[in-house]
């Protein structure tokens, strides 16, 4: 009995110790991964918005050289 109750001891001992640690390196990715998904995402905004500021300026150079040419 004395053998079985040194063996859960020790089994917790080292269990506890791995499952806090797994927990807290579990929280400590996911807010790595949760902070470089929302950078990502602003890189994609920015990137969105450049593509309709572009096609504005081709917009605009299209109608000036319209009106060049109608001149």
């Amino acid at each position: 009995m004395k053998d079985v109750i040194i063996a859960l001891i020790s089994g917790l001992c080292v269990g506890v110790p791995t499952i806090v640690s797994t927990v807290i390196i579990n929280n400590k990715n996911s807010a790595l991964i949760s902070y470089r998904l929302e950078q990502l995402e602003n890189k994609v905004k920015e990137h969105n918005n450049f593509g309709l500021k572009l096609q504005r300026i081709e917009d605009d150079i299209k109608y000036l050289k319209e009106k060049v040419n109608e001149n």
